[in-house]
């Protein structure tokens, strides 16, 4: 049976890609019986695709994808608490004609002013997606926020609590690494946590 889950991890070159890799290999083999779906990558129609995608866009997509999970797993690597992608925007404070945002993955390009002329508050118990969280930290509160199951990972063999950013304050207990030795001293993946935590 599978479920669908939400992986939330810095997807920077030297972030915690590794850990997301892994995660995804499982859900595709036959060897590991964790068959999940990774709903932070979906198949097509991604907002990330448009010309004229904001920090915005891509957070309401974040809420709906993590909507549509059952479990949200979170990958806090050394760099998780510094990384501040998608806190840029100001609207919040701002008149629109005040504000301008970059395009996803088009810094080349420029600034565009904001398309956002009014705002409204946020609707079905989500985090409005008009907010100066990062990306990792907003997709952290609608996690909480829709009471999803939390599944917290340092990519690290060891707990590494110092590395939770302060939004994750309360949950040092529930982080656990996602590396371990197996028998022959080669570094894994913990696939019997990730399967219990998920419920399997």
């Amino acid at each position: 049976m599978s479920k669908q889950v939400y992986i939330s991890a810095d997807y920077a070159t030297d972030g915690d890609r590794d850990v997301v890799e892994e995660l995804v290999k499982w859900g595709k083999d036959d060897k590991h019986k964790v068959d999940f779906i990774d709903m932070s990558n979906p198949s097509s129609g991604s907002v990330a695709n448009s010309d004229d995608c904001r920090i915005c866009d891509l957070k309401a997509e974040f809420n709906t994808q993590i909507n549509a999970s059952s479990a949200v797993i979170f990958v806090v690597g050394n760099k998780t608490a510094s990384r501040t992608a998608g806190s840029a925007c100001q609207r919040n404070s701002k008149e629109w004609y005040e504000c301008y945002c970059t395009p996803y993955k088009q810094n080349t390009n420029g600034q565009k002013l904001c398309k956002h002329t009014s705002t409204t508050a946020a609707t079905n118990g989500n985090v409005g997606n008009i907010n100066t969280y990062s990306y990792l930290r907003h997709e952290f509160e609608q996690a909480k926020k829709k009471g999803k199951t939390i599944i917290i990972v340092y990519n690290s063999t060891r707990n590494e609590s110092s590395w939770l950013p302060s939004y994750m304050n309360g949950y040092e207990d529930d982080a656990h690494p996602f590396w371990k030795y197996d028998d022959n001293y080669d570094k894994v993946g913990d696939y019997e946590y990730i399967k219990e935590a998920l419920g399997f």
